[in-house]
């Protein structure tokens, strides 16, 4: 289904068109017109899928029809900092053509930071997106009405309640209306997101989309080692970067921290992102890293959700990614925008029943290479059994849908936005594609 088959204004539709997205994912085509009709919902779809957009898209159309506000009438909330930047820099974008206001609310910034966020609270913005913690800090010193909140998203719902937030999403749901319209996105549905589903939403229509398989884009292989192997097969991957980005997944923070310590020893260019950093020196990372003054990023998996960049050409798990969902997750940071790209999973003796249990889900086996020479002996290739069939040299297969720009003319915009405070006024060029989204579908 394309965008302008929805029942979507000519000021978003002028936005995406700027943007050049035309089809819809399946969860967009799904979600919105459900949104659209004013329904709660709850949808299970994982990252990259397109859901960021399934929910602004409706949101920011009925905001759109009406005069612009200082009230809040809506409310993201999400689990981290750099998702929540990442959903108001697409709010921007789809949000182009209208008066909307919006501003990020998030944990991690030093004094000014958090003065920054109470000044653009107190100025008036129609939608807030914040983590549930920060938020609930400002809502407690009252200067923050959420009286006239229409519209209550929760995204990456599991994350949220994997972090602790459940009590601090019910103390802000209690301070909303109870007539509102409530959109849930979650990767799964456990006992405790029902749970939360049923106290939040009313009535709500239920979208699930199956989780995808990798872009037949990526080309992923796998080591098969020895826990002490690892650094060396990095170094031996490491030897032909050559300026081009990559990104190395790691289980915790300490590992995260060992590990850039590890090769910035070998004087490789590697950054580091986990969450004892605070925002502003996170920052300063990723600019390095879009910069290219950082070759190789270490992060952690929920800090590394907030990574927005196209030209990625390998990712490497350096631990076996915790699930299925992650996996697909991870190795999406590259071969974005139409590009190719590697993924490399690093698999020792205590993550090999992981690792199969992944492959089951691919329903091929990925690539076995063998230890650079001068690591020693590697342990047996074969991972205990789970299903699946061998595949030799075959790429991921799925895959996302592929960008078609209609270039259709569509009517003008609502003209010029309200300056002031966080008012998008006179923004200069127009919109672009928002980095490593393809079609409606974000990273």
């Amino acid at each position: 289904m394309k965008f302008d088959e929805l029942d979507l204004s000519y000021d978003v539709l002028d936005a995406l068109d700027a943007m050049n997205f035309d089809e819809c994912t399946p969860i967009q085509e799904q979600a919105i017109p459900v949104a659209l009709r004013g329904r709660d919902l709850i949808a299970v779809a994982q990252t990259g899928t397109g859901k960021t957009a399934a929910f602004l898209l409706p949101v920011i159309d009925q905001l759109g029809m009406r005069e612009p506000s200082d009230s809040v009438k809506c409310v993201v909330m999400t689990p981290t900092r750099e998702l929540a930047l990442q959903i108001d820099r697409q709010l921007e974008g789809f949000s182009y053509f209208l008066p909307i206001s919006s501003t990020a609310v998030y944990g991690g910034t030093d004094g000014a930071g958090y003065a920054q966020q109470q000044r653009a609270l107190k100025m008036g913005a129609e939608v807030i997106i914040a983590t549930p913690g920060r938020l609930l800090a400002h809502l407690s010193m009252g200067y923050v009405d959420l009286s006239q909140v229409e519209f209550f998203i929760l995204d990456e719902a599991d994350r949220m309640l994997d972090m602790g937030f459940y009590d601090d999403i019910m103390q802000i749901a209690a301070r909303l209306p109870k007539e509102r319209q409530t959109l849930m996105f979650s990767a799964t549905m456990p006992p405790k997101i029902q749970k939360m589903a049923k106290a939040l939403l009313n009535d709500p229509v239920e979208v699930k989309i199956a989780v995808s398989k990798p872009t037949d884009k990526v080309e992923q292989s796998v080591y098969i080692c020895h826990e002490p192997q690892k650094t060396g097969i990095l170094t031996h991957l490491f030897n032909s970067v050559n300026g081009r980005r990559v990104i190395v997944f790691a289980s915790s923070k300490l590992k995260v921290k060992e590990l850039a310590r590890e090769l910035r020893k070998l004087k490789l260019k590697a950054g580091e992102m986990h969450s004892d950093l605070d925002q502003n020196y996170r920052e300063v990372v990723m600019n390095d890293f879009r910069n290219g003054h950082i070759d190789i990023l270490v992060a952690t998996d929920i800090v590394a959700r907030g990574i927005d960049i196209d030209d990625i050409s390998m990712v490497v798990n350096y631990d076996v990614p915790h699930d299925n969902e992650d996996y697909v997750h991870r190795i999406g940071r590259t071969a974005r925008a139409n590009a190719d790209g590697v993924a490399v999973t690093l698999v020792s003796d205590r993550d090999r029943r992981k690792f199969a249990q992944i492959e089951q889900f691919l329903g091929y086996q990925v690539r076995r290479e063998e230890l650079p020479a001068g690591l020693g002996d590697a342990p047996s290739a074969t991972l205990p059994s789970v299903g699946g069939k061998p595949e030799g040299k075959r790429r991921g297969r799925g895959g996302r849908n592929r960008n078609v720009n209609a270039g259709k003319d569509k009517e003008s915009g609502r003209g010029r936005r309200r300056e002031g405070g966080r008012r998008r006024g006179n923004k200069g060029p127009r919109p672009s594609q928002t980095e490593g989204s393809s079609t409606g579908q974000e990273a």
